[in-house]
């Protein structure tokens, strides 16, 4: 077995401790619910309990004392429902994270055994972008769980990552094969890398958003005391707290995004004479700095909170995805070094 055979093989038991990791995560929602629904069951048995005595002295009482009565346990029920409870000694979740870590050492190997085979950093072509950037979005989530504990966010940063590991290896895979000239350049490393970082942060900036609206939705719902499907919501921040994060995060990635364009116009003027020629990829490029731009803007000084500021970062994300996964293979320019 050569080293590139072992670099493959690397990243499918990646893939494969993904997946694994991908269903602990589940398994933890799923007891999450469970024990959500467990909670109301016994919130609503203390609350008749507690309206059968009221009852027994309602009859010496006035009508309207009984109907206050119940206007608070309905009030006392809804805020306990909506409670977050720690669920740090999770079995499943410890097995979910644990598993991450492991596959997150397997794709790193991967990697970085590509690059050795390589003889170059291995993100030249659409299947070691994808290795490198979706092993990216895996460290910064990893990193990011050191000041802030976004475990629940396993299944969704898991779940992406494995779809896209999985398109790269069935669509994307080429052999390795010497640089063009024009990207024989200390650019490649600054420029590619440094966008790679970007869409990391992106990406949860899109996991966090995408929570948000589901939050979002779970506490309409209550406020109209109409009944809530995805129980698990209940054990998670709430959407403003989720929609402060996706903010934050977001706004490291727009500044990575910021530098990959300034750096991609001085490479463009090393490599082809010019800052900016209106290449489709330089085009996306841009779309997805306004998009996001655009994002900060209106949620800074526009007041754009909620379920408006979640949608435009979810659509950022999706013009990352169509810029990687659409204008690279499709569309044909300067910069169509996708191997296939």
């Amino acid at each position: 077995m050569n080293l590139n055979d072992l670099s493959i093989m690397s990243l499918y038991s990646a893939m494969a401790v993904y997946a694994l990791a991908f269903i602990a995560f589940a398994i933890d929602l799923a007891k999450r619910s469970a024990a959500v629904d467990a909670a109301a069951v016994q919130t609503a048995d203390t609350h008749g309990q507690g309206a059968a005595s009221v009852a027994a002295s309602a009859s010496s009482s006035a009508g309207g004392s009984g109907a206050s009565t119940l206007t608070m346990n309905r009030l006392s029920a809804r805020i306990n429902n909506d409670a977050t409870t720690p669920y740090s000694h999770s079995a499943s979740l410890r097995v979910g994270m644990s598993l991450t870590v492991l596959a997150w050492a397997l794709h790193l190997f991967a990697t970085v055994t590509r690059g050795i085979v390589a003889d170059r950093v291995p993100w030249a072509n659409m299947y070691e972008f994808a290795m490198t950037g979706t092993l990216l979005i895996v460290a910064v989530y990893l990193v990011v769980l050191i000041r802030v504990d976004l475990r629940f966010l396993g299944t969704f940063v898991t779940g992406l990552v494995l779809v896209l590991l999985g398109v790269a290896a069935v669509s994307f895979y080429v052999e390795v094969a010497p640089l063009p000239p024009a990207l024989q350049s200390a650019w490649l490393v600054i420029h590619v890398f440094v966008a790679s970082l970007g869409t990391g942060f992106f990406a949860l900036g899109f996991a966090l958003s995408f929570v948000q609206l589901l939050q979002f939705r779970r506490e309409s719902l209550l406020a109209d005391t109409r009944p809530v499907r995805l129980r698990f919501l209940a054990t998670l921040p709430s959407a403003a707290t989720l929609e402060n994060l996706a903010y934050r995060v977001n706004i490291i990635g727009f500044i990575l995004w910021t530098f990959t364009l300034m750096a991609g116009s001085v490479w463009a003027e090393q490599a082809w004479g010019r800052y900016w020629g209106w290449d489709t990829k330089e085009v996306w490029t841009f779309i997805i700095w306004v998009i996001y731009a655009g994002y900060i803007h209106a949620r800074a000084t526009r007041g754009w909170r909620g379920s408006r500021s979640a949608w435009l970062s979810l659509i950022g994300f999706a013009a990352v995805l169509f810029n990687f996964g659409i204008v690279n293979v499709f569309f044909k320019g300067l910069h169509a070094y996708s191997g296939l």
